[in-house]
């Protein structure tokens, strides 16, 4: 990498923190171009070489963020045998990284990235293919071998994700009504019997 690379790729780590920083502290509505410049000491021509606008920065963000997510799902799911494992591992790592990652887990799970996703989904996709592609690699055996229902991929991925994203989305908006710890060991045996093949036995 050049000196000059290196530099970019500094800047732009600068303003990606600031960014992150200015949103977990004033919100979507704090989060302005002027506020990212103070925040990161960075030129506002820096800013827009890097990422065109405002809109690309947040866009870059949500994605350095949801990689990562994803990342860890991955790596949840390579350590796991079977199937039932597989899921207990995915919930647990997803519980994990917003306790660990509180300010990109409030970004990630926002209305600001959910508008983001529901506008570009497709560019989401395509920018996070080879992650997505990990996490459906791992299923389709799963769902060949008769482990889990014979449902299609992005089903049974909303099945077992789309109650671990509620319960994420009602710890980072405050209510004190929510464990973390309590949901990563409860959480998993629900939502397996959700996705398990139904003439298995439970266990």
């Amino acid at each position: 990498m050049s000196p000059k690379q290196h530099r970019g790729e500094v800047t732009s780590d600068q303003l990606l923190d600031a960014a992150l920083r200015v949103f977990v502290e004033s919100g979507e509505q704090g989060l302005t171009v002027n506020a990212v410049v103070r925040a990161s000491g960075v030129s506002l021509g820096s800013l827009y070489h890097h990422f065109g606008s405002l809109d690309g920065l947040v866009g870059a963000l949500c994605h350095r963020w949801l990689g990562r997510l994803l990342g860890e799902l991955a790596v949840a799911l390579g350590a796991s045998g079977s199937a039932q494992a597989g899921i207990a591992s995915v919930v647990r790592a997803y519980l994990a990284f917003v306790q660990a990652h509180p300010g990109p887990a409030l970004l990630l799970h926002s209305p600001l990235a959910d508008r983001k996703g529901m506008a570009q989904g497709k560019e989401v996709r395509d920018t996070q293919e080879a992650r997505i592609s990990e996490l459906e690699g791992w299923l389709l055996p799963h769902v060949d071998s008769g482990e889990l229902a014979p449902l299609p991929s992005p089903l049974i991925e909303s099945l077992v994700l789309g109650p671990v994203v509620a319960v994420a989305r009602r710890a980072l908006s405050g209510f004190d009504d929510v464990d973390l710890d309590e949901a990563a060991r409860l959480l998993p045996e629900q939502i397996w019997r959700s996705v398990r093949r139904q003439d298995l036995p439970a266990e």
